[in-house]
């Protein structure tokens, strides 16, 4: 089941964005994430956060500002199960069009991202960690 986040969420979906991150993208140092968790946690519940339920227990969730995906991130467990393509589909379905940025290293996103009708606009140095993302788009 797909449903809006609420407060009792933010602990478990933090849990699950720190997991991820520091799997995900291993060529950051896991501090980096550590060092950002206190400021995501403050600016999460201003964002629109579409959390996947299953059994009682989130297997993931979809951060979005306006028409940017600011992240998918799914619980490690529930990887390779559809999840993040159940997530993206239900915030299709919602917009025309979506943006977001991906690390150029994070080959399995970006592949995800590309099966998914995303295509490739620009490339640049993320300033904070000094790795290359791609923004990609998708119009409906």
């Amino acid at each position: 089941m797909i449903r809006q986040m609420n407060e009792t969420d933010l602990p478990e979906v933090m849990e699950i964005w720190l997991q991820t991150n520091e799997e995900a993208h291993d060529f950051i140092p896991a501090d980096y994430w550590r060092e950002n968790y206190d400021k995501v946690k403050t600016l999460l519940p201003q964002a629109e956060v579409f959390v996947y339920e299953k059994n009682v227990q989130l297997a993931g969730f979809i951060g979005m500002n306006g028409e940017y995906v600011a992240g998918i991130f799914v619980r490690q467990s529930a990887r390779s199960r559809g999840v993040g393509k159940v997530l993206l589909d239900y915030v299709k379905n919602k917009k025309q069009r979506i943006t977001l940025h991906v690390y150029e290293k994070n080959e399995r996103a970006l592949h995800f991202y590309l099966r998914e009708g995303f295509q490739p606009l620009s490339s640049e140095i993320d300033k904070e960690t000094g790795e290359k993302e791609i923004l990609m788009e998708w119009r409906g």
